[in-house]
């Protein structure tokens, strides 16, 4: 990969940034361009010195770049954008940045992360272990991840982590993300169905992640969460060693002697064989199923030591957005977690309930996703909220709605009545922190679902809790 200069339209969105840092610190020239800057990525953009424009124009490109990359979007096609059009009618090559990354990762020990969910937190996971042992492995994480200076790292060490997404690399190429990324080994969390606007049917969505497993060397690794099992059902039939992990002690990596707390501690067992004893900082069962995941595929590629691995997890803070505590001036909790999906859902809520049994849990959700927001999905509100005491839910986003069968914020609300739980529909933000500030008590806890911003609320409910119950 021998270019000089490269521009990306649509730079703004975390992939791509990542990317462009990537390039940035291969010593390529970057400039880019996109709608709306936000940090962190605005941040780390202008901390790397790399220009970026406003809006989209075909003025914006620079005549002496000899790559442009443009980003998975769907206001990022020639038909609407003219920025888009001009680089297509250039003459330089127009690549995604997946793309860059297969280049990339040709010659590495890549370790792809790939599922449903879990995919940030265990790519950081294996990212930040790694780094704190002196490794310095590449890495590239989808999400914004406590501690490190940025999402995307280019470095010495033969190990290249990456998040495996099995969303099409680009608006002109169907292939899924992960499967230009060389594989070598693939941490497998989950395979439950997902992106229904892209993977109509099930047996649509696990087709890539088929060809991603047989795509692995013989001398590569698939380490596979035994507790999903559409996961574990694509672990056969491989060239590869295949290593199960979960809570389960009948599979061979898994937790063992679990002690909840502040600081959750834990046996992490082989077999019948003790390890080490490991411990967290993060919340909820389905971290210590990560941490188990992310150590086997450490140890068995014998990429750390046992001692490297346990300071690592010790250390590691999480993802952002990922059961992040957003309110620590309050003696109540306001945790936020990524409600994309039914089972990130789920385990946010069943994480907050485990670690805090006796305060009433207030839930406010945003049905973000094409995933929540399709008429298809409408089951899935009759139990996702199991545990919850209050429920408010936000409008749906309306970002392609007429690309598929939306859900009304009216059928949403009904639905989740009918299911027995209480709940209560929310709408302009400065209304919605009224009626949320009326019902909230000291002995609550708040989770906040969404990959949204649900109307600027995921900051400002943070605020009115520090304000209204501030720490001792």
């Amino acid at each position: 990969m021998n270019y000089s200069k490269a521009h990306f339209i649509g730079i703004a969105g975390k992939g791509m940034s990542a990317v462009a840092l990537l390039l940035r610190q291969m010593g390529v020239r970057i400039t880019g361009s996109d709608e709306g800057f936000y940090p962190p990525v605005s941040d780390y953009l202008k901390n790397e010195n790399i220009p970026f424009a406003a809006g989209y124009r075909k003025e914006n490109l620079p005549d002496d770049a000899d790559v442009i990359v443009i980003g998975k979007n769907a206001k990022l096609v020639p038909e609407s954008n003219d920025e888009v059009r001009a680089a297509m009618a250039s003459g330089k090559p127009v690549r995604s940045f997946a793309d860059l990354l297969q280049d990339m990762t040709k010659n590495s020990d890549t370790v792809v992360v790939a599922g449903s969910y879990g995919k940030s937190s265990c790519t950081a996971m294996l990212a930040w272990c790694l780094m704190e042992a002196g490794k310095d492995p590449s890495y590239f994480v989808g999400e914004i991840t406590n501690g490190f200076k940025t999402h995307a790292h280019r470095g010495k060490g033969a190990t290249f982590v990456l998040e495996g997404d099995e969303y099409p690399a680009s608006n002109w190429d169907d292939r899924s993300k992960f499967l230009l990324y060389n594989a070598k080994s693939v941490l497998l969390t989950s395979a439950t169905h997902d992106h229904i606007n892209v993977f109509p049917t099930h047996a649509d969505y696990l087709k890539p992640f088929q060809a991603l497993l047989a795509s692995l060397p013989a001398d590569g690794l698939l380490v596979v969460c035994s507790s999903e099992p559409n996961a574990r059902a694509l672990a056969n039939n491989l060239r590869c060693p295949i290593v199960l992990y979960g809570l389960d002690d009948k599979v061979n990596w898994h937790a063992a002697n679990i002690e909840r707390g502040a600081e959750t501690g834990f046996d992490l067992m082989r077999g019948g064989e003790k390890i080490i004893r490991l411990s967290t900082k993060m919340l909820g069962d389905h971290n210590i199923e990560n941490i188990v995941g992310v150590s086997a595929m450490l140890l068995e590629k014998r990429l750390l030591t046992r001692e490297e691995l346990k300071d690592g997890m010790r250390s590691f803070l999480g993802v952002k957005r990922r059961m992040e505590l957003l309110s620590p001036a309050s003696k109540l909790p306001v945790y936020e977690g990524f409600g994309s999906s039914y089972e990130k859902a789920r385990s946010a809520i069943a994480a907050t309930k485990l670690h805090f049994p006796d305060r009433r849990l207030i839930v406010v959700f945003e049905p973000h996703t094409f995933t929540w927001r399709n008429r298809a999905a409408i089951a899935a509100y009759d139990d996702v909220f199991a545990g919850a005491s209050r429920v408010f839910i936000f409008e749906p986003a309306s970002q392609g709605a007429a690309t598929h069968a939306q859900l009304t914020q009216d059928e949403i609300v009904a639905r989740t009545k009918a299911a027995g739980f209480d709940v209560e529909a929310i709408n302009d933000p400065d209304e919605a922190l009224r009626r949320f500030d009326g019902v909230l008590r000291s002995d609550d806890v708040v989770l906040l679902l969404t990959s949204g911003e649900l109307g600027g609320l995921i900051r400002r409910i943070p605020e009115l809790v520090e304000t209204k119950f501030p720490a001792a």
